[in-house]
């Protein structure tokens, strides 16, 4: 096998740096040349990769969505099984597990420059979209299989992510561990019930 082009193995380490540097400073602190010299490398580099900031910015975007699209990576035994592979990326979704694939301070970070950038604005929803568009498809299989009855798995996707994106942004204020979890099941309830599911059906 020949060896992996210099591209391929700098850019996500650039990447990954900037998102640590994030995490560490703040989104807003993070620029190429602490980026650079996190790494040991000429900032020169980094702009040979990634001309702009901006540029930047956008590919850690695109590593959110690589990042987020883990949740939907099944152990082999459910593959088979369309309503128990749903039900776990279900459980994946309110859980620890989807919380902690992404720092929350960066994801958010980069969440609200959509309301200044329209190219920020434009990948982020590709990002979002594509989570759904995952789900919708689980939700399709289930409905195929006969092991559910959902008129529209576009909406309950979607509104299953409501839910989600709406959970953990409040669950982001809470410091009380046996509070935080209550509420996460509670809100597997609700995401359930958009599935015509039940909590004792998904244990």
């Amino acid at each position: 096998m020949g060896r992996k082009s210099l591209k391929e193995s700098r850019q996500p380490e650039i990447v990954k740096a900037f998102y640590k540097l994030a995490k560490k400073e703040g989104l807003e602190n993070a620029s190429i040349a602490k980026t650079a010299a996190m790494i040991n490398i000429n900032p020169s580099l980094i702009i040979h990769y990634f001309q702009t900031r901006e540029q930047l910015v956008s590919a850690l975007i695109e590593f959110i969505l690589e990042r987020y699209l883990q949740i939907f990576k099944t152990p082999s035994v459910s593959e088979e099984d369309p309503k128990k592979r749903l039900l776990t990326v279900i459980d994946k979704l309110f859980s620890q597990k989807w919380n902690m694939l992404f720092d929350d301070s960066v994801a958010y970070s980069c969440y609200s420059m959509v309301f200044r950038d329209k190219k920020v604005k434009s990948k982020f929803k590709e990002v979002l979209d594509q989570l759904r568009h995952n789900l919708e498809e689980l939700i399709r299989n289930a409905n195929e299989a006969g092991d559910i009855e959902v008129a529209d798995p576009a909406r309950a996707a979607d509104m299953v992510f409501v839910i989600v994106d709406g959970a953990y942004y409040y669950l982001s204020l809470e410091t009380n561990k046996a509070e935080y979890g209550k509420r996460l099941d509670y809100y597997k309830i609700q995401a359930l019930q958009q599935l015509n599911l039940s909590a004792f059906e998904a244990a």
